[in-house]
């Protein structure tokens, strides 16, 4: 291995790019022909946060089975789910679009666990954070186009939909098919089945392990606010003079690739909790937040300044607060505690569609968006840390 960008890792980065495609396409489908068919910002809510919801509950035992069984036939089980799913939007209406969803769920807390257990475990200490980093870059990099292409399959009718996602789903199967997960050097058997760590345990580790409860917290609250936006920014934009949804989306997704790609080697990779840089990003994610509710009187500069922001945001907590846990957890149950965290990742999305949804019926979608600049405001005191270093393996 030649580090993060060797063409071993090229080759997951680029079946992550076409497994996440989809989604890219589906964020803004969703809701705009779930507002055609009359349901209400709640029910499109449960519908978008249906599929990181059941990804959360499924991460923890993602991590757990392929520890024992390996990725790969793990991994052509779930792109067949997947590909399932993808038909089923095609020909139902809003119970299918449930269905499917869930069935994204599963598949994706196994595909995103194999192949970011596979990263973590492969790449020498100093690389850790490049390749969680590439990783997450590539899986925001079909959110740069995959607005516009839905905005204009919605324009164009819904007979475009259904060979668009036929043909991302028989791509994806291929690609995934032919790759070799085993070129990845894997933990030693006898190191990952050495004790076997109940999944009950790890689950009361949320609250008794003080790094993974930091950490988990300050992800979950960021992902409310990142789910928020991806549910409900379609809609919100309608409201905005001049804004569009396609636009803001795309700026948003162009900002993560190209921050993590440019500031993968600051994100720190050295097991300490760096207090400064946590505070920032939850600042950046704080004004984010407001000015997107500031835009529908502010204007249209306020809505994609937001975008901007949210991306930078979205480039730096994941990696960074990833790549810490995997310094400070014990090597024995890290695969399923990093699940754990991967799963709070999961529910604030889910929660961000299904709670905030409500919030906007019995009020608004801009005082909403502030609610959400609260609560990352309230993030930035809680990344606050006085030791600069955790000292010692978690339990």
């Amino acid at each position: 291995m030649k580090g993060a960008m060797s063409w071993p890792f090229l080759r997951l980065y680029l079946l992550v790019l076409l497994y996440f495609s989809a989604n890219a396409i589906l964020n803004v489908i969703i809701p705009l022909q779930g507002e055609a068919w009359g349901a209400t910002n709640t029910t499109i809510g449960l519908i978008m946060g249906a599929y990181l919801l059941t990804t959360m509950f499924f991460r923890p035992w993602a991590g757990h089975i392929i520890q024992k069984h390996g990725p790969i036939k793990v991994l052509q089980l779930i792109l067949i789910v997947n590909g399932v799913a993808l038909i089923l939007y095609t020909f139902t209406g809003v119970g299918g679009y449930l269905i499917a969803r869930i069935m994204q769920g599963v598949s994706t807390a196994f595909f995103s666990m194999a192949l970011q257990i596979g990263i973590i475990d492969a790449l020498p200490e100093k690389d850790r954070s490049q390749g969680i980093s590439l990783y997450s870059l590539f899986s925001y990099i079909p959110g740069i186009i995959g607005p516009i292409v839905a905005l204009t399959i919605w324009q164009q009718g819904m007979e475009v939909f259904f060979f668009v996602m036929i043909g991302i789903a028989i791509l994806t199967g291929l690609v995934g098919f032919s790759a070799k997960i085993d070129s990845v050097r894997a933990q030693p058997k006898e190191q990952a089945t050495s004790e076997d760590v109940g999944i009950a345990t790890s689950f009361s580790a949320l609250v008794k392990n003080p790094f993974l409860f930091k950490c988990s917290v300050l992800m979950l609250v960021a992902s409310i606010v990142f789910g928020a936006v991806t549910t409900f920014i379609p809609l919100y934009a309608k409201e905005v003079e001049r804004g569009n949804a396609g636009v803001y989306l795309m700026l948003q997704a162009a900002v993560v690739v190209i921050s993590r790609f440019t500031l993968r080697k600051y994100i720190p990779s050295d097991g300490r909790w760096h207090t400064g840089f946590m505070m920032g990003a939850m600042c950046v994610l704080t004004i984010a937040s407001y000015s997107v509710s500031l835009a529908v009187k502010g204007g249209v500069g306020f809505f994609y300044l937001g975008a901007l922001l949210m991306g930078v945001a979205q480039a730096l907590i994941y990696p960074t607060l990833t790549t810490y846990l995997s310094f400070v957890l014990e090597e024995k149950n890290r695969n399923v505690r990093l699940g754990l965290f991967i799963a709070m990742a999961d529910l604030g999305v889910s929660l961000g569609s299904a709670l905030m949804g409500p919030v906007a019926d019995a009020s608004s979608y801009s005082w909403m968006y502030g609610i959400c600049s609260i609560l990352g405001l309230l993030m930035v005191g809680f990344a606050y840390e006085r030791r600069k270093i955790f000292v010692g393996k978690s339990v």
